[in-house]
């Protein structure tokens, strides 16, 4: 028997279905004696990109700021040779934008009350949020391995959504001859997923 106690704390599973990246299942578990909750991805989405995340983790840790959790960012990143890397951000410049938008983020002696060598930015978090750690994880750990953008991949997605749109004819109620030859045509207002368009249909004798 080793003398290392045995620790007790709550275990949470979550799915996460990310527009960019693919879907996740990541366990969180907190450590209330500590005052620190850890999140590791369990199952990755396919591909040589994000499996080497998997068993990867996250460490949250109390702030000196009330009831707020920091974590030191860092962002993952591929080399040259498609492996797996990761970058402590020394700077805000350097923090993506959806971070900065959604997260307060604050240094790290303002968040700890000390220094620490290599350690700059953090996020701060409250502590019963726990859907803003896990989109963190997704945001800081994955997202800067997909070939795509956010932004080419909601394109992308807005794309596909219009071309799978159902076409929806409406009856104009109105006719047009033809001058030379007299043929009725009945005129139909014809709305797609690109847009609207109109069409003259012949009518068919009775």
């Amino acid at each position: 028997m080793s003398l290392r106690q045995l620790r007790s704390g709550e275990v949470s599973f979550y799915r996460v279905n990310d527009f960019l990246t693919g879907e996740w299942l990541l366990k969180l578990c907190k450590d209330k004696e500590q005052g620190k909750i850890m999140l590791k991805a369990v199952k990755c989405p396919a591909g040589v990109r994000f499996s080497q995340l998997e068993g990867s983790s996250m460490l949250f840790q109390e702030s000196q700021i009330g009831e707020m959790l920091y974590d030191v960012i860092s962002l993952t990143y591929l080399d040259e040779n498609s492996r797996l890397r990761r970058n402590v951000v020394a700077s805000i410049e350097e923090v993506p934008a959806v971070i900065r938008e959604n997260y307060e983020i604050k240094s790290y002696e303002e968040a700890t009350g000390k220094k620490a060598p290599g350690k700059h930015l953090v996020t701060l978090s409250k502590q019963e949020n726990e859907k803003a750690l896990v989109t963190l994880f997704v945001l800081e750990r994955a997202w800067g391995l997909s070939e795509s953008s956010p932004e080419e991949k909601l394109k992308e997605k807005e794309q596909a959504k219009q071309k799978k749109a159902p076409k929806k004819e409406v009856d104009a109620g109105q006719d047009w001859s033809c001058p030379i030859c007299g043929e009725k045509h009945r005129l139909i207002h014809v709305e797609t997923g690109t847009g609207v368009k109109h069409v003259l249909r012949k009518q068919h004798s009775q």
